[in-house]
């Protein structure tokens, strides 16, 4: 018997392995073994089994089973579809979708709890350890754990056991199984009359499901419309049937709060799955996953390739986002489009859902490829917020403060909620205090030595911070590096500057702080979003990362700090993302009965994006969009694919690149080539980087398979090339050119 292996390496090769006869029995695709490769030994994943041998040469044999992961036959063929798409090695696919840390042999922990039993007053004499054990027992009024010994005697479990032989202790061995509670807000449990519009959506989308075919809507629902409860009750639907869910969501920091409605709903059958989760809660969650114990689950993007059994529905919430998008790494997937494929061989619906959609799904419904479903009320009576945008270049010349960062309107209004003992959202999309350390004098800027942009300056931590490889330097320099100037500037504005200035303007208000600097863990995160959702915070400050998704009663008003940031970025998508991010973060505000406001403040009131985001008017300004990329031929006119080339010597990375470009086939009708160019951050992580892009149009390429033939039929002898000191990634369908 022979079987043919993936491993987690770059080469896009399968390996055959002969199969020991005392493991014949048990191989089968999906198992993970272990086996010889190049004097030592890998991991890899078992993709096919057959009794004849295709491989001419030496053939070795596997040396173990490593782990029993049990990949079904449709999760298989999603992983094969991924590493053909994305052009990446299929064990690299496998590696993203099956983690090393994950096992099926995991096991919860143990702990046992000790107590005393007889009430006499027990005198060892011979056994001093035991009598300081005994002693400290008999005083503790609860069980305590054994482990609560280890500062009185030096073997605890010892000492216990001839304890509990003399019959004078109680002994209880207890599983401790991980906790979900602690990545979830206390379930909520709400009664929910459908408004007209939910009953039209909801009908359509169980129809479907009957059907049994790949249906992919797209569910176009105002902020605040209800569209959670759709998902609750087509998910409901679902289990009556017997089939399960997936449910995605693009940032980590919805998860407790949206995990927390399905639970009250659905209770124990809810799993959650993030990068975010330790790796014993992440093992015990694939198994309960695969069990069939939990038959919905919710999490970011890996979530996709759950291995949950019978799918009935994927919900992609949010679809827009940018987060679905893996893009530091092989194979750069983007979920949605996963998600899709899984969903066409599972046969089964998805919902894309969004109040501001991706460009690409709302031209697929235009185009009549998804089903279009639409709730333009909000729900349960709750009004649009009003919106008021501030020019801070007229502010800035009324007031005399050219450097004011919180505008006269959003410090009254931020005045009059908290008097009405309601709560404030503040969005600022840059963490830290100030993303630009400059000389007064002479202009030079603090870099990283590693990348070619600017450290930023933070209050708590080394306060010199690249955000893009994590470089940082423990102290700001008193003098300039270049002039010795001791003019040293902290330019722009992060949320820690922000934070300062409410906490002294408003000292008698609480405040919690949201970005990449405070969410390291996922239960600090619930536990942010658990105090300002229970009334206990009156402000919530943060990134993007709590622009969307996120449902508060009570929070009525919304301030956008800086609605520029990004807004020049030179790249197609840049006006999109921001347009997107501006109507989400408008959304939290007045989401019950209370009416919201929301305060946008820019230096560029008359921007397109700016106008159309604040009169919350999508059909408007992607009607614009749509027009100027169909004049560029840029998605969704046009099929993008993204070669990114890295390395640390720029005149070899200039000859591979030409070398590259001169290489590529003569391009078929309709597809562009276009570079080789420098990337927009031309420098990170010590190396250069250079791209070049391929635009395949739609009118002769409707799928997208030119384009992949083309870049299948010409990557395959890159490695002749002699390009070991260059890294080059492909990145299909590419989220931003930068």
């Amino acid at each position: 018997m022979y079987v043919e292996i993936a491993f987690p390496i770059s080469s896009y090769k399968i390996f055959t392995y002969k199969v020991p006869l005392k493991l014949r029995d048990q191989i089968r695709v999906g198992l993970r073994v272990k086996a010889p490769f190049n004097n030592r030994k890998l991991t890899g994943i078992v993709v096919e089994v057959s009794n004849s041998n295709k491989y001419k040469g030496k053939t070795y044999f596997i040396d173990d089973i490593d782990d029993d992961i049990r990949l079904d036959k449709n999760l298989f063929l999603l992983l094969k579809w991924v590493s053909k798409y994305y052009i990446s090695p299929l064990g690299k696919v496998l590696q993203v979708a099956l983690p090393k840390t994950l096992t099926s042999n995991y096991k919860p922990k143990k702990i046992i709890e000790i107590s005393y039993r007889k009430n006499e007053n027990k005198i060892l004499k011979n056994s001093p350890a035991q009598q300081k054990a005994l002693n400290f027992i008999r005083e503790q009024k609860t069980p305590v754990l054994i482990n609560a010994l280890k500062g009185i005697i030096s073997n605890p479990p010892s000492v216990c056991k001839a304890l509990l032989k003399k019959d004078l202790i109680y002994w209880n061995e207890k599983i401790v199984e991980p906790n979900i509670d602690a990545y979830t807000v206390p379930p909520i449990k709400k009664d929910i009359n459908f408004t007209k519009e939910q009953k039209i959506v909801l009908k359509d989308l169980k129809s479907a499901a009957a059907s049994n075919k790949f249906t992919p809507f797209l569910l176009h629902g105002v902020t605040s419309s209800g569209k959670t409860e759709i998902y609750i009750d087509i998910v409901r639907d679902n289990l009556k049937k017997g089939k399960s869910a997936v449910i995605l969501l693009p940032e980590i920091v919805l998860t407790p709060q949206i995990a927390g409605r399905f639970r009250a709903e659905f209770g124990d059958t809810v799993g959650i799955w993030h990068s975010k989760l330790n790796n014993s809660m992440r093992s015990w969650t694939w198994n309960k996953i695969r069990s069939g114990d939990y038959k919905i689950v919710i999490g970011a993007r890996s979530a996709i390739f759950a291995p949950i059994k019978d799918l009935g529905v994927i919900i992609i919430d949010e679809e827009q986002e940018n987060s679905y998008k893996q893009d530091s790494s092989t194979p750069r997937y983007h979920a949605r489009d996963v998600a899709l494929m899984r969903a066409k061989i599972n046969k089964i619906p998805i919902l894309l859902s969004s109040a501001t959609p991706s460009i690409e799904s709302y031209f697929n419904q235009v185009r009549l490829k998804y089903s279009y479903l639409q709730l333009k009320n909000r729900f349960g009576g709750a009004k649009y917020p009003k919106v008021k945008i501030v020019d801070m270049g007229t502010e800035k010349d009324e007031t005399g403060r050219p450097g004011q960062i919180l505008s006269g309107l959003l410090l009254n209004k931020m005045e009059e909620t908290l008097n009405k003992k309601e709560q404030i959202i503040l969005m600022q999309n840059r963490r830290g205090f100030s993303p630009i350390v400059s000389c007064g004098d002479c202009g030079q800027l603090e870099m990283c030595i590693r990348c070619n942009v600017p450290l930023a300056y933070h209050r708590k931590g080394p306060p010199l911070k690249c955000h893009f490889c994590g470089f940082y330097l423990d102290i700001v320099s008193p003098n300039c590096r270049g002039c010795k100037s001791s003019n040293i500037l902290m330019l722009g504005t992060g949320t820690q500057k922000i934070e300062d200035i409410v906490n002294n303007t408003f000292p008698n208000a609480s405040l919690v702080r949201i970005d990449m600097d405070t969410s390291r863990s996922a239960i600090n995160l619930k536990n942010s979003i658990s105090s300002f959702a229970s009334g206990q915070i009156d402000i919530l400050l943060g990134t993007q990362m709590i622009a969307k998704g996120l449902d508060f009663e009570n929070a009525t008003l919304v301030g956008i700090i800086n609605a520029d940031t990004g807004l020049f970025l030179p790249d197609f998508r840049s006006g999109e993302r921001l347009f997107q991010l501006i109507y989400q973060t408008a959304g939290r505000s007045g989401r019950r009965k209370k009416p919201g406001e929301v305060i946008i403040q820019t230096y560029n009131p008359d921007n397109s994006v700016i106008k159309y985001a604040s009169s919350l008017d999508v059909e408007s300004y992607y009607k614009i969009i749509l027009d100027e990329r169909k004049s560029l031929n840029y998605p969704p006119y046009s099929w993008l694919a993204k070669l990114e080339f890295s390395a640390k010597d720029k005149k070899r990375l200039n000859k591979i690149t030409d070398k590259v470009y001169d290489y590529l086939k003569t391009p078929y009708k309709g597809l562009e080539i276009l570079g080789p160019v420098d990337c927009y951050y031309e420098r990170l992580r010590n190396k250069f980087r250079m791209q070049i892009v391929l635009k395949s149009h739609k009118t002769v390429d409707p799928n997208g398979d030119k384009l992949n033939k083309y870049l299948n039929d010409n990557l395959s002898n890159w490695n002749s090339m002699n390009l070991s000191d260059t890294k080059i990634s492909i990145d299909i369908n590419p989220t931003s050119l930068l």
